[in-house]
């Protein structure tokens, strides 16, 4: 589904990802893990089309998408949900997810069924202001826009960050019902480890820009952990 062969990136004079090539297969769940400051989100927004590569390619479906613009990447299915969700704080639930439909492949302006059914609270909040709903409101607003898209591979960056227990806990039940009932491709960076194995099949961990361990989710031992994600 998304291959990144051999990625290069710089920060000005920093190099902050090192011949990086990464795989996520259709229908897989892979969690990109590793320690602040390793590249993780540079390499999301890498693949999005938010920060252009010195070199290298990215592939998505067996298309070379190296060089579209994130807009493009979005038509093509990639359903992208940043940190810190990001959302428009001065528009409604409604308004927030009608953005997302106007870069849809089939040109279709319904917000998809699917949305109100795995958040039936953003149904019921319609009218209200992005910036109105709690912290894990705004998760699921965030998750139901990338959703609106009815993409091909959801891309999450920290879902669960700065989100409360009982919302990160349906939050992971909602990854899990995307990819493993209904076969959604899914991408995400995430730094509780015991989220990461709930949802995840396969772990890739970096290290200072680089990949330095991919594995499935079972085979991930505390050796690794201690070697590359405690802190």
């Amino acid at each position: 589904m998304l291959e990144l062969a051999a990625l290069n990136q710089f920060y000005g004079e920093s190099h902050t990802l090192w011949d990086l090539s990464l795989d996520v297969p259709d229908g897989a769940c892979v969690c990109l893990s590793g320690r602040n400051g390793v590249g993780k989100t540079t390499l999301l927004n890498c693949v999005m089309g938010l920060l252009p590569v010195a070199s290298g390619a990215v592939r998505f479906a067996g298309a070379d998408i190296t060089r579209l613009p994130a807009e493009a990447r979005a038509r093509a299915g990639l359903g992208y949900v940043p940190q810190g969700r990001m959302i428009f704080p001065l528009l409604t639930v409604e308004e927030n997810l009608r953005i997302a439909l106007a870069a849809r492949r089939d040109g279709s302006r319904e917000i998809p069924s699917l949305v109100f059914e795995i958040f039936p609270v953003l149904k019921q909040m319609l009218g209200r202001r992005g910036g109105d709903l709690s912290g894990g409101q705004q998760q699921q607003l965030a998750i139901g826009r990338a959703l609106c898209l009815e993409p091909r591979l959801l891309v999450l960056d920290e879902p669960t960050e700065g989100i409360q227990p009982n919302i990160v806990h349906e939050i992971g039940d909602i990854i899990v019902r995307l990819n493993r009932e209904l076969g959604l491709t899914v991408l995400l960076v995430e730094q509780k480890l015991p989220f990461a194995r709930r949802v995840a099949d396969r772990f890739v961990i970096l290290d200072r820009g680089r990949v330095v361990a991919a594995m499935p989710t079972a085979a991930l031992d505390e050796d690794t952990v201690k070697r590359y994600l405690t802190v």
